[in-house]
């Protein structure tokens, strides 16, 4: 079971994997740890990461890339419309108004329904959406020695992320196998390529001056100046001198040439670097602490090695900052932990993760499903609300009625559309005297921070024969948390519902006057699981998502098809140059004339063929033409080969019988039998007789014909002497055993007495002191 974790940035992505050994950062084909985020679209296959980036230039309208901004978004969006502007590619809008298209904080719903369905689409088991800034403090956390214990006042870490697209910081608490989200804060437009479009501006217009080019007109030109401004950018890191920017054929084949030195570039910056201070002063506010109570301050993300944004970051949090996570893997290692914490595969140590929701969450209501009724509207979730989280809302009602969960604060949302999702709640029906029933419906944010409906439970009260206490226990067994009691027309809210529903008479103001021991008729509660109907406001319909996963497994199918095609014209095209070089060189001697220009004339015209009709076959067309050549080319190939190995062979089976030789003649063999001996001998002599006679017949074979002999068959002949031979010359010497002469007596140790020296000083000691006794008596 593979446990991934995968970083999809706007740029590059980043892909992390868990194994027994701990987690690696998976390698591309071109052995790189980060990939490019590009999709190239051909006639008949795609292209992805660098090989795609590769074609961004030659197949500009069709190579997809920087589309991580347009994720579940409509296309008359504001920031599509302002994007689409700076893509090289067009973009469309779909029936539905909705472009057709790793998640920061800052996605909405919608966001990250859409990477859950690209993921889907991808044939991917997603267990989870994870914020990048969490992900980093995971990653920092869970390494982490010595964090303060759960009692004890936590560590607070601040995290600022700052990659190609967006700035995100957040505010993290840490204790001993523990995680806190305290805040978050992000200005989704500004990252490294808000920097790259600064530089491309100021020299679109020294070019227009100096060069008189209108660059901007031009999709190409403006690609390829963006991506020398990337690269002067990043040499401006580590260098403050003058550095130049040099493009050959830019524009009508003409050169162009540019310079600019790190203070030049602060300076076109100056705003960039300013908007950086509102995100981190927005997290330190909204997680109420102290900057001196925060113990360290980690940054990541490409754009973090802009000194000037550095400086920044380190001016605001009067500290130096930190560098000990990988900038451009930390993100991808965290999700793999995190998917690792989720899988039955891995073991990982405890440590709880408390994520924080972005937006506050309210939701609205109506008292059935015609609009036009007055709603009430109740707040949720608020800003930094723990997450996951769950609430569960008591209604009464006696017929169906609408919910909405929108998004409460939109000053600070980056999303035009406020509303999230629309739920119908359904099958209601009053109690069975005629009051209103009584409904749980419970609202959560899930671990992708996806808010949603999840279910609605009607509560009945039936007529029973069973004792009161029956109700109170089934109330009891009930789920009851974060309880919010709401009736029609009024603000009730009750914190305990036990007590509204068994005091429920005294509330309608009825009065008990039977006397204790009456008989009555008892009430028991019946849950009743409600229908909801769910309406999303942005996001693909089951049927299209399930018609773009079998349009991408067609896709996946040609993608491999057309690499199997590939792969047999160029084997072709490969085994063309081989032979054209080889029959000039080694194989030359070992073809005829004859055959020679046959094959030369078979060569030249299938290399003609692969550049005009053979250009676009389809694969059993090229495995046949690789037939055609390996039906000539191999048999020469097969008698060069054969000329190096046969000798050796000869010489390996003559050494062996000239040992087998040796071996007869040797006396310290004399006590293998003779008739064995004798089976070696026969055998030795008839494969002398046999290496002697096809060697003959080889050595009047002509380099250019089939060899008498092939060196497998030599090695045959070897194997069957070894296995005659072998098990009779390896028989052990048989072990004789002398008899030992009886008066010989073994030798005695030194230092070992025999029994009787024992016992003869045993009664020598016995003697003396008897007689010692008897003195002193």
């Amino acid at each position: 079971m593979a446990v991934v974790g995968f970083d999809v940035g706007f740029q590059n992505c980043c892909i992390a994997v868990v194994k027994s050994g701990g987690i690696e950062t998976a390698s591309n084909e071109f052995t790189d740890r980060c990939t490019p985020a590009v999709v190239s679209f051909n006639a008949k296959n795609r292209t992805i990461g660098n090989a795609a980036k590769n074609q961004m230039i030659t197949n500009t309208a069709s190579t997809v890339s920087h589309f991580k901004r347009l994720h579940g978004r409509l296309f008359q969006d504001h920031s599509v419309q302002a994007e689409k502007a700076s893509l090289p590619y067009d973009l469309v809008p779909l029936n539905d108004g909705k472009v057709g298209v790793k998640i920061p904080s800052f996605f909405t719903d919608s966001e990250r329904k859409s990477v859950l369905d690209a993921a889907k689409i991808a044939g991917l088991n997603c267990l989870k959406l994870m914020n990048d800034s969490t992900a980093v403090a995971l990653n920092y956390g869970i390494y982490k020695e010595g964090l303060p214990g759960c009692d004890e006042n936590p560590k607070i870490v601040a995290f600022v992320d700052m990659g190609h697209s967006a700035l995100q910081v957040s505010v993290c608490a840490f204790n001993k196998g523990k995680l806190k989200v305290l805040s978050t804060a992000f200005d989704p437009y500004l990252g490294g390529k808000d920097f790259d479009q600064k530089l491309v501006e100021y020299f679109c217009a020294e070019f227009k001056s100096k060069y008189k080019m209108d660059v901007k007109s031009k999709a190409r030109a403006m690609l390829r100046l963006t991506q020398e401004c990337e690269k002067l950018k990043k040499l401006m890191s580590s260098n403050s001198t003058d550095i130049l920017l040099n493009i050959e054929c830019f524009m009508d084949d003409k050169d162009v040439c540019g310079k600019m030195n790190r203070a030049k570039f602060e300076e076109l910056c100056a705003d960039l670097i300013e908007r950086v201070m509102v995100p981190l002063m927005t997290a330190v506010e909204q997680a109420q602490v102290r900057l001196q109570d925060i113990s360290a301050v980690e940054i990541v993300g490409g754009a973090t090695r802009i000194p000037a944004v550095k400086a920044q970051i380190s001016k605001f949090f009067k500290r130096d900052v930190s560098t000990t996570l990988n900038a451009d893997e930390a993100v991808a290692r965290g999700c793999a932990l995190q998917c690792a914490m989720l899988s039955p595969a891995f073991r990982v140590r405890d440590f709880s993760i408390t994520d924080a929701i972005p937006f506050p969450v309210s939701l609205s209501w109506t008292t059935s499903y015609f609009i036009s009724e007055p709603t009430t509207c109740k707040h949720i979730f608020g800003r930094n609300h723990p997450c996951p989280s769950a609430k569960m809302i008591t209604f009464y009602r006696s017929k169906p009625f609408v919910l909405e969960v929108f998004y409460s604060d939109l000053t600070s949302l980056p999303f035009p559309e406020a509303k999230i999702a629309e739920y119908k709640v359904q099958n209601i029906q009053p109690q069975e005297n005629g009051e209103k029933a009584k409904l749980k419906v419970k609202v959560q944010v899930n671990a992708s921070g996806i808010v949603s409906v999840s279910s609605a439970t009607m509560v009945l009260r039936v007529s029973s024969n069973e004792s009161e206490s029956t109700e109170i226990n089934e109330i009891n067994s009930h789920e009851v948390a974060d309880d919010i009691n709401i009736e029609v027309g009024t603000t009730l809210f009750c914190q305990t519902i036990i007590l509204t529903d068994v005091c429920s008479s005294q509330m309608n103001g009825e009065v008990n006057n039977h006397p204790p021991d009456a008989k009555k008729a008892k009430m028991k509660v019946k849950h009743v699981v409600l229908p909801i109907e769910e309406t999303f406001t942005q996001q693909l319909p089951k049927d299209r998502l399930s018609n773009y996963m079998e349009q991408e497994s067609k896709m996946i199918q040609q993608d491999c098809q057309e690499k199997d095609r590939n792969n047999a014209k160029n084997a072709v095209e490969e085994n063309v140059y081989y032979y054209k070089h080889k029959l000039e060189g080694p194989y030359q001697k070992f073809i005829n004339a004859q055959d020679h220009q046959a094959f030369s004339e078979l060569l030249d015209g299938t290399e003609n063929w692969l550049y005009e009709e053979g250009a676009d076959q389809d694969k059993q067309t090229y495995i046949n033409k690789l037939e055609e050549i390996h039906k000539l080319g191999k048999p020469v190939q097969n008698r060069y080969q054969e000329s190096i190995r046969r000798p050796k062979m000869f010489e390996e089976l003559s050494a062996k019988i000239q040992s087998y030789m040796t071996i007869m003649e040797d006396d310290s063999y004399c006590h293998i039998d003779a008739m064995d001996m004798d089976k070696v001998r026969v055998c030795v002599e008839d494969t002398q007789v046999w290496m002697t006679n096809i060697k003959d017949s080889q050595d009047k074979c002509r380099s250019d014909q089939e060899p008498a002999i092939h060196s497998t068959q030599i090695e045959e002949k070897l194997q069957v002497l070894n296995n005659i031979c072998d098990e009779i010359v390896t028989k052990p010497r048989p072990r004789v055993d002398s008899p030992m002469d009886d008066s010989i007596q073994p030798e005695q140790p030194h230092n070992k007495k025999s029994p009787e020296d024992v016992t003869m000083e045993y009664t020598d000691f016995v003697q003396n002191e008897a007689k010692n006794s008897h003195i002193n008596i």
